[in-house]
């Protein structure tokens, strides 16, 4: 019998980088994400099922942005395209690298086809396995807006989640349950909003639970349900740091993919200009290995393909066993079955560690004969008997366990902005407007209030990488709001200005503004 079970939940989300620019890098960072983490998890979750002997079960939340990108037609037409001028590049790499460029192109044209066998519908084979009973679909912020920043307006808190649930029922089909909060973060009270928009539970960091009060029996080790009815799962640091580190864990041994390294930076710049290129940048087409983490780019050895999967699987059995030993120390200090919960964002396996599906298949693979159950989040609510009732502890999973990386002094101007604008949606929502094409207007301003919240721009602008590229976005999508709500009182339009914006901004079309009405206290 068991000594208890692993959850895996993995965060898969993109903030909305459609671009109306094909080649542009938002446009990069979305279709490398298909390529190197959705297509691949797709293929290793499939596979694993029609195997015997696995026993695969995982929870995924798919971000209501997400969604957005992979439902949008023209990025579906556009992907293929992507794909073939890579394809026509890789036979362009030195001589000495032969053997990673030919993996690569056999990698590529494989998910291609993939691809082109379900007409670009990556949507409907995660609903497949979710209706299989393999993976558990979880939803997030509409756009991942750091919750405990916009708590000033409770309006917004309701928005964010109200039209994730929104966008997910229409997608999927099905209304959520669970929730991955953006970026884990939790403040007292959020759990009501949570119930409000039908959701019943969500992950937290560990200190989430091990603050909580009173202090939860059995510590991140069985999930816990809050005085309004929500139920809280807590990441396990045992059980995420093998996986998560790259200095200390697996993605930073030597025979993996080296990420920073890419072809896109070495190829001659008339090779790039049929790309629409006029400067070097990385392409995803990495082809050489980690070698030794204190060498320069220029000193890393080219990728071997079979000795990375030897490492893959070797990695796996160990941090299978790992589990097996904590689980069974658990067991025997414990009066009740213990649950680790590994939640990981997606896109660290595929595309910051290449060899993350294959890890992720060797565990389903190895699992039944190391004696390590999986199991989803859902499936322990609906199996547990009593759950004990914690008040969960404010908590991120951010540097620290705090809010500070998404309130600094690098990205704190963006808050009071935020608040003003929400203040404007709540009061313009709750008068309501007395024409129809006022109510498009207003419908327009909340999408672009929504963007303008997402998480992701503070992070870029706390991380210091394309800090300019998110500043643009944040002042972008609020200026179309003010300007959205300046015309609903009166404002002429420029010509064609709405119909670029809600051709840039189509996301959400079941959007409701009186979510953002004034709550009556």
């Amino acid at each position: 019998m068991a000594n208890g079970a692993l959850a895996l939940v993995l965060h898969a989300h993109l903030p909305y980088v459609r671009s109306s620019l094909p080649g542009s890098l938002e446009e990069d960072w979305f279709f490398q994400a298909l390529i190197e983490c959705y297509l691949p998890l797709l293929e290793i979750l499939e596979t694993a099922h029609q195997d015997p002997v696995s026993r695969p079960k995982i929870t995924i939340g798919l971000s209501p942005t997400l969604l957005s990108l992979l439902n949008d037609p023209e990025l579906k037409r556009r992907f293929p395209d992507w794909l073939n001028d890579r394809l026509r590049l890789i036979p362009q790499a030195p001589e000495s690298l032969r053997d990673a460029a030919d993996h690569l192109a056999e990698t590529i044209e494989r998910h291609q086809r993939s691809w082109i066998g379900c007409n670009g519908d990556l949507i409907s084979r995660f609903v497949l396995l979710h209706k299989q009973g393999i993976v558990d679909l979880l939803t997030c912020g509409a756009t991942h807006g750091y919750l405990p920043l916009l708590r000033q307006n409770p309006e917004a808190i309701r928005g964010q989640l109200r039209t994730a649930v929104r966008e997910h029922q229409r997608l999927l089909g099905e209304r959520p349950l669970g929730i991955w909060l953006p970026e884990c973060a939790y403040y007292e009270g959020l759990d009501y909003w949570m119930r409000d928009a039908g959701l019943r539970y969500a992950v937290l960091d560990g200190h989430g639970l091990l603050h909580a009060r009173p202090r939860p029996r059995y510590g991140v080790y069985a999930p816990i349900c809050s005085r309004n009815g929500v139920a809280f799962f807590g990441r396990d640091s045992d059980a995420t740091l093998p996986v998560w580190s790259a200095k200390d864990g697996y993605p930073g041994d030597p025979q993996y993919r080296e990420f920073h390294r890419d072809l896109g930076w070495d190829l001659p710049l008339e090779s790039l200009q049929p790309l629409g290129l006029n400067e070097p940048r990385p392409l995803g087409l990495k082809l050489h290995r980690v070698t030794d983490h204190s060498f320069p780019l220029d000193r890393k050895e080219p990728y071997t393909p079979a000795m990375a999967a030897d490492r893959a699987q070797q990695h796996a059995q160990n941090y299978l066993r790992g589990r097996r030993l904590q689980l069974e120390r658990l067991n025997q200090a414990m009066d009740a079955k213990p649950l680790l919960v590994a939640p990981f964002d997606a896109e660290l396996f595929g595309h910051w560690w290449f060899e993350g599906p294959m890890f992720l298949g060797e565990l389903f693979r190895q699992g039944p004969e190391e004696g390590v159950k999986f199991t989803r989040l859902r499936d322990v609510l609906a199996n547990a008997k009593q759950l004990q009732l914690c008040d969960p502890s404010p908590s991120s999973w951010g540097q620290g366990g705090f809010h500070n990386y998404w309130l600094n002094d690098t990205n704190a101007w963006i808050v009071p902005e935020w608040e003003r604008a929400a203040d404007a949606m709540v009061r313009r929502s709750s008068r309501g407007v007395g024409r129809e094409s006022d109510l498009n207007l207003l419908k327009q301003a909340a999408r672009e209030l929504l963007l303008s919240q997402s998480s992701d721009w503070s992070f870029i602008l706390r991380a210091g990488t394309t800090t300019e590229l998110a500043r643009d976005r944040v002042k972008r999508h609020l200026g179309r709001f003010w300007t959205l709500m300046k015309a609903i009182d009166g404002e002429a339009l420029q010509d064609d200005w709405l119909k670029e914006v809600m051709t840039d901004d189509p996301l959400f079309p079941l959007i409701q503004p009186l979510d953002w009405a004034k709550i009556q206290t």
